[in-house]
Order: C-alpha cells, then sequence, then structure tokens
C-alpha cells in the first residue's frame, strides 16, 4: 500500500451541500484545480470518499516536491 494520497478538486463546490463543503476544507484543498499530499490513513480515505465527485486521487509513496 501507498504512503501518500495526491488529491486534486476537479469540480466546484457550488450547489454542494455544507457538508460536501466542510470535507472539501477539511482536507486542505482551496478551490477548483488545487492539490494537496495527504497521509494514506482511514480518516483521509473516508474524506476522500464523501467526495469522489469532486476529486481526483492518486496513491503515491512519497511527497513530490518541486525542485
Amino acid at each position: 500500500m501507498k504512503t501518500h494520497l495526491h488529491v486534486r478538486q476537479t469540480a466546484s463546490t457550488i450547489g454542494q451541500t455544507e457538508h460536501f463543503r466542510k470535507v472539501i476544507k477539511g482536507l486542505g484543498l482551496r478551490g477548483l484545480g488545487s492539490q494537496v499530499v495527504v497521509s494514506n490513513t482511514p480518516s483521509f480515505r473516508g474524506m476522500v470518499k464523501k467526495v469522489m465527485h469532486l476529486v481526483a486521487v492518486e496513491e503515491v509513496d512519497g511527497v513530490k516536491t518541486k525542485s
């Protein structure tokens, strides 16, 4: 199993319920096209599962940084 999840917001939260907006904010996403790398834990996986229709997810081994 990979150690981190690369999460990218692909859809807007306009028209979504407050619950979905809070989950997106809890993941650290700030708007359409924003990206974060989070730990691959059951809590983050559950959050991603709730908003799967708004995000794209990729499992990665480590944190990708810009050089």
